[in-house]
Formats: C-alpha cells, structure tokens, sequence
C-alpha cells in the first residue's frame, strides 16, 4: 500500500471518528436533555449499535457515494484525499463553534470541490449527484413532517394519562435510542466505506468497486469510538436550545428520526442526520404548540447547511492547488 493510500486511509478513519463524535448529539441529545439515560450509558449504548449497523443492512449509501457520484476518471487518490481533508476540518471547525452542521455535505462538498477543479465538471455523473442532493434536501422536511405526526399521533394515543407515562416514554426511549443510532450508523459509516473503497479502486488494489469486510470492520470501529467520546458541544445545542426537552419529545424525536434515516440508508440516499433530528426536534415541538419552538436555531442551522458544501468545495480545492496544481 503507498504512502498516498495510507494518507487517505488515516484521513478517512479521521473523518469517521469526527462523524462519530460531531454527530453523536444528533443520537443521544434529546435521550439526556430528558433524563431518560445518564449520558454515558447513552453514549456507549449508541456507540454499539453504530458499531453493529453496518454489518446488518446493505451497503447502498456507500455505492451511491462512492461509485454514483463522479465517473472513473474522476476517482484519483489525490481527488479523495484533498475532499477528506476539508472534510475534517469542516467537522473541527464546527464542533468547536458548537454548530450542528452536516458531516456528508460536507464530504459532499469536499470531494466535489477536488474532482471539478481537477477534470472539470464533466467527471459529475449527474444521475447520482441528483440522487445525493435530493436526499440531502428532502430529508429535512420529512423529519419535521415525520416529527409533527409522531408527536400528534402519541399526544392522541396517551389523552387523558396521568404523569407517569413519563416512566414509560423514558424506558421507550432506550429501545428509539438503538433504532435511531442503528439508522446512523448505517448511513453515515458507509459515506466512510465508500471513499476508502473509492481510494483502493484508485490505486489498483481492488478490480472493481466492492467493499472489503476489513474496511467495514474499520469505519464500523471509528464511528462507534466517536460516539462513544461524545460531542458535548453539540449536545447541548440540540437537547436544551430548540426548546425544553421532556420525555414525551425524546422518544416521538427518536422515532421520527430513526424511521426516516433508516428507510434512506435502505434505499442508498446518503441523509445528513443532523439536519433530519435538528428538523425531527422542531416538528415535534410545533405540533405541541409553534410558539414552544426557538426558531432562530432554524437559521443558524440553515446558515451551516447552506455554506457547509460551497465552503468544503473551496477548501478541498484550494488543498488539491497546493499540493498538485503545479
């Protein structure tokens, strides 16, 4: 193996790692923000199923990422490790600023961002890239959508009970919390096997593109380590600045999400869930009531979602200049 595929193997497994730690607060902020499980224990049990994910439902995300989005030609080491690059330090740059921005606009945008200013916007296959900005754009109206129909249907179902059905939405949220981590964790560490993939497909190492068992094992491992350690930054954002979190909201949030993150992980639309939790959250408070909701955090994130791909794109490209544009 080359030096440039060790590069680009250590910034992939750095850039699931930061996945992980970044985008744990989508996972467990609501679960701790409502007292359900001490933030530890959400933490590690997220982690596991992050872990397990990947090895249980098929690898679309990362075909579509790794193998629908630029042509052949497009997939040079050097394209990959310049889009990773931005990629992490988007992830670090956002995680000390506390904004719950998305870690695969950001891969998105950094690999985009490499393969244009290499071989021009050819080397796009416009059929996937439609497919990835169509998930990345319809996944947050349907986890606000999805977030306002749980929300509705479980104020229906538990009418009339008296407080402690709190003690059942808290014991509920355990089984959401591993459904939902499952759905992140399969989407999301497939975005890493798939530029790992794309790597070994670049440097011959593999005939065509099929993800190696080692590289799952691998990206299964760096996004669970993440989760595990935790983003208190951006826990703090999602559990307690939208609006205050009780039981209720965390397992209708939960489930929400999860249901939508797992069917786009089946059907390889590879979904930002910061962006579908952020707007999961939001729906469940407005269908509660709309004045309950803080909806300046709405702008804050739309800011982070907006300038998340062009600004990767920038960096990714102006990392590929300095080192091979001459």
């Amino acid at each position: 193996m080359t030096i440039a595929l060790l590069v680009l193997l250590a910034l992939a497994v750095a850039f699931d790692f930061l996945n992980g730690f970044h985008d744990s607060s989508n996972v467990v902020a609501t679960v701790i923000t409502s007292g359900a499980m001490h933030p530890r224990v959400a933490l590690f049990t997220a982690a596991a199923a992050h872990f397990i994910a990947p090895f249980v439902l098929p690898l679309a995300v990362a075909t579509t990422l790794g193998e629908g989005m630029l042509h052949d030609q497009a997939i040079q080491i050097n394209v990959v490790i310049a889009g990773l690059a931005a990629a992490v330090v988007w992830n670090i740059v956002t995680w000390y600023l506390g904004l719950p921005s998305s870690s695969s606009h950001a891969l998105v945008g950094g690999l985009l961002g490499a393969a244009i200013l290499s071989s021009g916007f050819a080397v796009v296959q416009l059929p996937g890239l439609l497919k990835i900005v169509i998930a990345l754009l319809v996944a947050p109206p349907l986890g606000m959508l999805a977030g306002w129909l749980v929300m509705r249907l479980t104020l229906w179902a538990s009418r009339g009970a008296d407080p402690s059905i709190n003690r059942v939405f808290k014991a509920l949220q355990i089984v959401t919390l591993i459904g939902l981590a499952f759905g992140h964790g399969s989407n999301d560490a497939q975005k890493t096997m798939g530029v790992i993939t794309m790597g070994l497909l670049a440097g011959g190492l593999i005939p065509t593109f099929h993800v190696p068992t080692w590289v799952i094992l691998v990206s299964a491992s760096a996004i669970a380590l993440g989760t595990s350690l935790g983003g208190w930054r951006l826990i703090k954002t999602l559990g307690g600045r939208i609006f205050r979190i009780r039981p209720i909201h965390g397992f209708t949030s939960q489930v929400a999400g999860a249901a939508v993150i797992v069917g786009a992980s089946i059907l390889g639309g590879p979904v930002s869930t910061t962006q579908v939790m952020s707007s999961a959250i939001m729906g469940v408070g407005a269908a509660e009531r709309l004045g309950k909701v803080n909806w300046l955090i709405l702008r804050d994130l739309a800011m982070a979602w907006v300038l998340t791909i062009p600004t990767t794109g920038l960096l990714a490209a102006g990392v590929y200049l300095v080192f091979w544009g001459h």
